[in-house]
């Protein structure tokens, strides 16, 4: 995905909707998401209310309740509740905000490995 190209709303939207990822909201409960970035990798464990468990990477070296806020390109816009493959993960625990960088593989226990092209 070109993100040079996305400086609109309009042009997020369009760049959102060809992009392939998973909505964490539409996971059950207890479903491990693994997400590989360009520098880290990531566990997440989705919890009944909405929120994950996540570790991996440096800001999340142990198993920490947090807010998968959704997928960015750059910090700017957000597609809610998203991992979104080449698109930045943006998570927020009681303490701070962490913006991954770009997403090159997801896994998950209900699905197939969904991969860069």
């Amino acid at each position: 995905m070109d993100t040079r190209a996305v400086v609109t709303l309009d042009g997020f939207v369009d760049a959102t909707e060809v992009v392939d990822g998973v909505n964490v909201h539409r996971l059950e409960p207890l479903t491990r998401v693994c997400v590989r970035t360009c520098n880290s990798e990531y566990r997440l464990i989705v919890s009944s209310d909405g929120g994950v468990v996540v570790q991996g990477g440096r800001f999340f070296e142990e198993p920490t309740e947090a807010v998968l806020e959704g997928a960015t390109l750059n910090g700017g816009l957000l597609k809610i509740g998203w991992i979104a493959i080449g698109m930045r993960m943006e998570i927020r625990d009681e303490s701070r905000r962490v913006v991954t960088s770009p997403v090159r593989r997801i896994t998950t226990d209900e699905s197939r490995p969904r991969d860069v092209h």
